[in-house]
C-alpha cells in the first residue's frame, strides 16, 4: 500500500494511505453535488410574447362582446408581465385586473371559485384577509403541464348573472385559449 505524507497546518507530517485520500475526495465531491441539488431548482416562466398573446386574446374577446377592459398577466412571483387597457376602459380597471391576476396566481385558483367560496362562508382566512386579494370573477391561473406559470386578470365588463359566469372570466378564458397550444407544447 502506498503512503502519502502531508504537512498539516501545525507543521507536523501526517501520513495517509491513498485509500483514505480517495475516500475523503469522494465524500467531498458527493457532498458538494448533493448541496447544489438542494440549493437550486429549474423552473419555467411565461415569456413576454406569450403573456402579450394572452392579453391580446382576452381584449379581442371582450371587444367582440362590446366591452372595453384592462387585462393583466403576472408571472409566478406575482409581478406584472403584460398589461393593456382598452381605450374606453375605466381607470380603475388597471389595478383591478392586476389584483385579479395576482389573486389567481397566489392562491392557485380562479377568482370566481374563490368568490363562490366566500359567499358560502368557506374561504380560508389567509385568502379573505389578504389585502392584495380580490375575490371577484375574472382571474385565472396560467399553468402548463401541472406547473403554475402565473395568472391572468380581466376587468371592465359588467358582472354576469353570477360570479361563475362573469364576462371578465369568459374573456380571461379566451386569453388562456389563445396560448393553450403554446403552453401544452412547451417543454
Amino acid at each position: 500500500m502506498f503512503t502519502v505524507f502531508i504537512l498539516n497546518t501545525w507543521g507536523f507530517v501526517v501520513h495517509h494511505s491513498i485509500k483514505a485520500i480517495v475516500i475523503l475526495a469522494l465524500c467531498l465531491v458527493t457532498h458538494t453535488g448533493f448541496a447544489e441539488s438542494e440549493g437550486l431548482y429549474t423552473s419555467r416562466s411565461l415569456s413576454l410574447e406569450l403573456a402579450s398573446k394572452a392579453v391580446d386574446g382576452a381584449i379581442k374577446e371582450c371587444r367582440k362582446k362590446g366591452y372595453s377592459v384592462a387585462v393583466a398577466v403576472v408571472d409566478r412571483g406575482g409581478n406584472v408581465t403584460a398589461l393593456l387597457r382598452d381605450r374606453f376602459a375605466g381607470p380603475h380597471t388597471i389595478e383591478t385586473a392586476i389584483r385579479k391576476a395576482w389573486t389567481a396566481n397566489s392562491f392557485r385558483q380562479s377568482t370566481s371559485v374563490l368568490a363562490g367560496l366566500l359567499k358560502e362562508g368557506r374561504i380560508p382566512n389567509q385568502v379573505q384577509h389578504n389585502p392584495g386579494a380580490l375575490l371577484v370573477g375574472g382571474g385565472l391561473v396560467i399553468t402548463a403541464q401541472g406547473e403554475t406559470l402565473g395568472g391572468i386578470g380581466v376587468s371592465g365588463a359588467p358582472p354576469g348573472s353570477s360570479e361563475r359566469d362573469s364576462i371578465d372570466g369568459a374573456c380571461a378564458e379566451a386569453g388562456l385559449a389563445a396560448i393553450w397550444e403554446d403552453l401544452e407544447l412547451a417543454e
